[in-house]
């Protein structure tokens, strides 16, 4: 998802969107400790998402953008 279509989104919509991206961060992460995860990087990329949408959060929430 690109920054600006993580903008048009609601609160709510973004709160429900970094629950999802939780969820599936620990799915990784468990592939990751069992041996079964080829593709390393995508832990790093959901983190990085993971901060985008609670900072796109916190700018709704004090009256940004």
């Amino acid at each position: 998802m690109k920054l600006e279509e993580m903008r048009k989104l609601s609160t709510t919509e973004l709160n429900q969107e970094v629950l999802k991206t939780k969820g599936e961060l620990f799915e990784l992460r468990m592939k990751l400790a069992s041996g079964t995860l080829r593709e390393t990087h995508k832990i790093n990329e959901l983190r990085k998402q993971i901060a985008k949408l609670k900072t796109i959060i916190k700018e709704k929430e004090n009256g940004g953008k």
